[in-house]
């Protein structure tokens, strides 16, 4: 199985310090979309792991949050592409959760829902060091993106073997093998 794991906010769409809150304030990230589709076309799986605090928080319920999911999942499919499973945190920063990037419960969930003992060699793209360290604690190769917080990331030095590009669609175009 050729499997990737991504991020949200940040990588597939827009991210907000405010955090998005509304299916109006998720919008992608100019090309994100139309990636995901050409990684599935290729036969990639794909999963999302996503810290999502606003819920802990209170700024909006699990509703609208699949409200949000089911967009994504829509926008996907609009590329020929789809997500096979999303996962999320909905702890807040202090709740001392497994799940909360950068600790590795999302992680294990995913390599469990998919019946890999780890995710040793899966590319796990993220704009900030916790998703990378989180995808890490498995084996997952690390993938910064600039976009989101990704260009404040670069600013702290990166995990080793941390491949960097430009946007989702610069990581599709690596995986198969086209340049742009």
């Amino acid at each position: 199985m050729k499997l990737i794991v991504l991020d949200r906010d940040g990588v597939i769409n827009q991210d907000s310090d405010n955090f998005v809150k509304t299916t109006e304030e998720w919008i992608p990230i100019p090309g994100s979309l139309e990636a995901i589709g050409r990684l599935c076309q290729a036969g990639w799986t794909v999963a999302v792991a996503t810290n999502q605090s606003g819920l802990a928080r209170g700024l909006f319920d699990a509703s609208v949050l699949s409200d949000m999911h089911f967009k994504m999942q829509c926008l996907a499919m609009d590329h020929g592409g789809r997500i096979d499973l999303i996962v999320h945190c909905p702890h807040g920063p202090d709740d001392g959760c497994d799940c909360r990037k950068p600790q590795p419960g999302l992680f294990r969930r995913i390599a469990d829902h998919f019946k890999l003992p780890d995710l040793s060699g899966v590319p796990v793209v993220g704009d900030s060091h916790r998703d990378l360290h989180a995808g890490m604690l498995l084996g997952g190769v690390p993938c910064l993106v600039k976009t989101g917080k990704g260009q404040r990331t670069l600013q702290n030095p990166l995990p080793p073997g941390t491949q960097v590009f430009d946007d989702l669609s610069a990581v599709a175009d690596h995986l198969l093998g086209k340049t742009r």
